[in-house]
């Protein structure tokens, strides 16, 4: 008879006294709505070692009782040290019994190793499906978590954008007031700065209802030139550049058009000076801001740079994502509608930054080269 053979008969024979040992040290709480599996796992366990003792070893018996054990483990929400720690027990029982059996321990090292190799295999399936386990309910409480926040904010996008959208109409109205106001008393103080705050009250608004998609702000293409858009912004934000002692230099090639949205483009120059004037405040030497305006190749490009303090380049990586902003009083939302602006015209945006500027760099198709050429190419 082989040393499995014997050894396998003498665990059968000593079975139901190493299972009453373990039993009365295994970790398992009264709570454990397991409790009686885990004993009846153990015993099963048990069992197999003795089956495979007598012939070959049956990895998928292994795998079968592993995966239920870590299913019923994390279902009962033990920690996983607990039933390494049981297992090992068990394995030490075993073993504990092995040197009675009057095998030489010679004899006896290589089934020792076998044994060993089943409950490392059994150990390793186990914890691995119960990792699976954990980790998928990580997911599904973290899906569930960023599905009812984004549940949130959809609801309060939109409750704000009707609000703002409700809040436009009075607006309207009262700067409606303000110019009539203006016309019948040229020389009433203060009707320019009221006028010139209800204006920024506007653009604030712009924005929100750009993000919410509640209004299209430009309703049709249309061609126009970019000379004349900046100068429009320019005056806009005159007063608040003057206020700030920040000097604005420009250059646009004179012949420079678009094709798109213009009250959208004029929404993206705001949001992109608005920020710059906002870096320039942290500055205490000569402010200045630079708008270029220049085609290249079949390409518009526009490009403001500041003189600000720079931009850490990891802040760069996210400045154009929603509700990322590093103001006080920032929304986080003026760079998200400008990227999301000058995405709906095929173009792109982007911002470098270094110790001597910081840039804002916009690249748009030259649609009129483009029909030019194929105005060319039809003719011939």
């Amino acid at each position: 008879m082989s040393v499995e053979e014997r050894l396998s008969e003498f665990l059968e024979s000593h079975y139901e006294c190493f299972v009453k040992k373990w039993s009365e040290n295994v970790l398992v709480s009264s709570n454990d709505p397991y409790r009686s599996e885990v004993l009846s796992n153990g015993r099963r366990m048990v069992q197999l070692v003795i089956t495979f003792l007598r012939a070959d070893f049956n990895e998928d018996l292994l795998k079968e009782l592993a995966f239920k054990v870590a299913e019923e483990r994390a279902e009962a929400k033990v920690n996983i040290s607990d039933f390494i720690y049981n297992v090992n027990l068990g394995r030490s029982e075993i073993f504990k019994h092995l040197y009675d059996s009057k095998i030489s321990l010679l004899e006896l090292q290589p089934t020792i190793n076998q044994i060993n190799s089943y409950f490392d295999q059994f150990i390793y399936y186990a914890v691995k499906r119960y990792t699976e386990i954990k980790d998928e309910e990580i997911k599904d409480t973290k899906t569930f978590i960023e599905q009812t926040h984004q549940d949130r904010l959809t609801l309060l996008g939109q409750m704000a954008s009707s609000f703002v959208h409700e809040f436009r109409n009075p607006l309207t109205s009262i700067t409606g007031f303000i110019k009539l106001l203006q016309r019948e008393n040229p020389t009433l103080d203060y009707l320019t700065v009221i006028q010139h705050e209800l204006e920024q009250l506007n653009y604030q608004i712009s924005q929100f209802l750009l993000v919410s998609k509640k209004e299209v702000i430009g309703k049709e293409k249309a061609l126009f030139h970019v000379d004349h858009l900046v100068k429009e912004v320019e005056m806009f934000l005159y007063p608040t550049t003057v206020d700030n002692n920040v000097k604005v230099e420009v250059n646009i090639e004179p012949t420079l058009k678009l094709l798109g949205y213009r009250d959208e483009f004029r929404q993206v120059l705001l949001n992109i000076l608005m920020n710059s004037i906002d870096a320039l405040k942290l500055v205490y030497y000569d402010k200045a801001i630079s708008i270029q305006g220049y085609k290249h190749e079949e390409s518009i490009y526009l490009a403001v740079h500041n003189n600000g303090p720079v931009i850490p380049q990891e802040q760069i990586r996210t400045i154009f994502e929603p509700f990322v902003t590093h103001k006080k009083l920032g929304t986080g939302i003026g760079l998200f509608v400008c990227k999301q602006i000058i995405e709906k015209h095929n173009g792109t945006i982007s911002c470098t930054s270094t110790d001597e500027r910081t840039s804002f760099i916009i690249r748009l198709e030259d649609v009129l080269t483009k029909e030019e050429q194929s105005k060319t190419s039809s003719s011939l």
